[in-house]
C-alpha cells in the first residue's frame, strides 16, 4: 500500500474529543490523520456568528477545575473567558421569582424557603464539599436526595443545582454520587463562559493539531472500520470516496451508535452494547440575540419546580455587539417523559417574559432547538456512576479506542470528552510501536 494510504493512527470525528486526541497522539510522535464527515470541525462546540452575536449551540460552560481544562493545558491552550458572578440571579418556582440563595444574605432574604428550610439549606451548603460521593454512586438522584436533605423544598433546590451543573434531568437514572461530584466541582472552581463562543476552543485545538503534524480532512465520511482481533495486525479505514487507509490504531471520537455502525465482528458487538445502554441527555434550547436587555440586572434564572434555565451569557463573555445581549434559555428534558416541542418553546418564552419582560420587542435573531444532545449518555446509578462508563479501550480489539462525553471515568460533558481523548491518546501511543504499519 502506498505511503499516503497508511498512517500510524486514524482519528474519526473532529469534535473536541477527536481534535484533542489527534493533537496529543501526534505530539507523542505518531503519524495521525483525522477524518471529519462534516464540512467544518467542532461538532456541537461550533459557534455561529450573526451580526456580531456569537451563538453557541445552546448554553455552554467550561469547568475551571475540570479534566477538560487540564487536557487543554497539556496542549498549551488557555481558553479566554470570564466567570459568571452570583448577582442578578433568580430562583423560579410556581411562576414567581425569588432571590436564588448563593450566599448568606440572599439565603436570609429569599422568599423561596421558610425559616426551617433556610436553616437546613445553610447546614447542607456548609458541608456539601466534604460529603463523600462514593456511597451515593449507586443511588439515583431521586434516591440520593432523600439522604441529602429532609425537607422537600431543600431537596427541590439541590435537584435544580444537580440539573444546572450536570445539564441532566434524569432523576430516576442519573447517579446521585456523580451529580454530587459535579456540584462540588462547580462550587470549588466555578466555570468560564468563553469570549467569542466555543469556536475559540475549536480553532485553538485545530491550530495545535496542525502544528503537531496531524493531517486533517473535513468532508471525509468514513463508511467502515475493519478491525483486527489479534496483535500485530492492522486496521483498515474505508472512506466514502473509495480510499482505504491502513493504520495501526483507530480512535473513534463519535457518539456510541455512530461508532458501532462503522465496526465489524467483536468490536461491533461490544460497542453496540454500549450504544444500546446509553441514554442521551437532551435539552430544548431557545437562543436569543437582543438589541438590548430590558432588565440589565436580571442575568440568570434557575427553575426550581420546573427544569428550566436562563442566562445572559453576554453579561459575562464577549458574545454580542455593544449594547446588545445574547441570552440562552433551556429546558432540561427528562428521558422518561414525552417531549412536546410546542409546549417546551412556550415554557421557555414564558420564562423570558418573567425575567426579561418586553424582550420580544428587541429580538434581532432567535433560534429554537427542540432536541439538543447535551451529552451522549447519562451517568448511570446502575453502573455506579463514572466508574461504570466504557472505554477508552475496546476489549478484545487491540489498537481500537473510543473517546467522547460518554467515555471514561473522568468528568461529565466537555470534561469527559477532553479527558477521554487524553486517555485514548495515551493508550494508543503505548500500542502503536508494536502494531505500526510500515511506511
Amino acid at each position: 500500500m502506498r505511503d499516503h494510504d497508511s498512517t500510524d493512527v486514524v482519528v474519526v470525528g473532529g469534535g473536541l474529543a477527536g481534535l484533542a486526541a489527534a493533537a496529543l497522539t501526534a505530539r507523542l510522535g505518531r503519524r495521525v490523520r483525522l477524518l471529519e464527515k462534516a464540512g467544518e470541525l467542532g461538532g456541537r462546540a461550533t459557534t455561529q456568528t450573526k451580526d456580531g452575536y456569537a451563538f453557541n449551540i445552546g448554553p455552554h460552560a467550561l469547568y475551571r477545575k475540570g479534566g477538560g481544562m487540564r487536557t487543554l493545558e497539556l496542549l498549551g491552550i488557555g481558553p479566554e473567558g470570564s466567570v459568571p458572578l452570583g448577582s442578578g440571579a433568580w430562583a423560579v418556582r410556581g411562576g414567581a421569582k425569588h432571590a436564588l440563595p448563593g450566599g448568606f444574605f440572599s439565603l436570609l432574604t429569599t422568599g423561596l424557603f421558610g425559616l426551617a428550610g433556610k436553616i437546613e439549606l445553610a447546614r447542607l451548603l456548609g458541608r456539601v464539599q466534604s460529603i463523600d460521593p462514593e456511597p451515593l454512586q449507586g443511588l439515583t438522584v431521586a434516591e440520593g436526595l432523600e439522604r441529602l436533605a429532609q425537607r422537600p423544598e431543600v431537596r427541590e433546590l439541590i435537584a435544580a443545582m444537580f440539573r444546572l451543573t450536570s445539564y441532566g434531568n434524569a432523576p430516576r437514572l442519573q447517579s446521585a454520587g456523580a451529580s454530587l461530584e459535579q456540584l462540588q466541582l462547580a462550587l470549588s472552581g466555578n466555570v468560564l463562559y468563553l469570549h467569542g463562543g466555543w469556536q475559540q476552543m475549536v480553532d485553538e485545538l485545530r491550530k495545535v493539531a496542525l502544528a503537531s503534524g496531524v493531517e486533517i480532512e473535513s468532508g471525509a465520511r468514513v463508511d467502515a472500520v475493519e478491525t483486527a482481533s489479534v496483535a500485530g495486525a492492522t486496521h483498515v479505514v474505508r472512506v466514502a470516496d473509495g480510499r482505504s487507509i491502513a493504520c495501526a490504531a483507530v480512535i473513534l471520537a463519535l457518539a456510541p451508535g455512530d461508532a458501532a455502525a462503522l465496526l465489524d465482528g467483536t468490536a461491533r458487538a461490544t460497542v453496540a452494547r454500549w450504544a444500546a445502554d446509553a441514554v442521551p441527555i437532551e435539552a430544548a434550547c431557545l437562543d436569543l440575540a437582543l438589541a438590548r436587555l430590558p432588565e440589565p440586572r436580571s442575568t440568570f434564572a434557575l427553575g426550581i419546580d420546573r427544569p428550566l434555565y436562563l442566562s445572559v451569557h453576554s453579561a459575562v463573555a464577549r458574545l454580542a455587539p455593544q449594547g446588545g445581549a445574547l441570552v440562552h434559555v433551556a429546558k432540561y428534558l427528562d428521558p422518561d417523559e414525552p417531549a412536546d416541542a410546542t409546549r417546551d418553546q412556550r415554557e421557555l418564552e414564558q420564562l423570558m417574559d418573567l425575567v426579561q419582560p418586553g424582550w420580544r420587542a428587541h429580538v434581532v435573531h432567535r433560534r429554537f432547538l427542540p432536541h439538543v444532545v447535551v451529552s451522549n449518555a447519562v451517568v448511570r446509578a446502575a453502573h455506579r456512576g463514572l466508574a461504570g462508563r466504557p472505554g477508552p479501550d475496546v476489549p478484545g480489539v487491540p489498537g481500537l479506542y473510543v473517546a467522547g462525553d460518554w467515555v471514561g471515568r473522568e468528568g461529565m460533558l466537555a470534561d469527559a470528552s477532553l479527558s477521554s481523548a487524553r486517555r485514548a491518546a495515551e493508550h494508543c501511543v503505548r500500542a502503536v510501536p508494536a502494531l505500526a504499519v510500515a511506511a
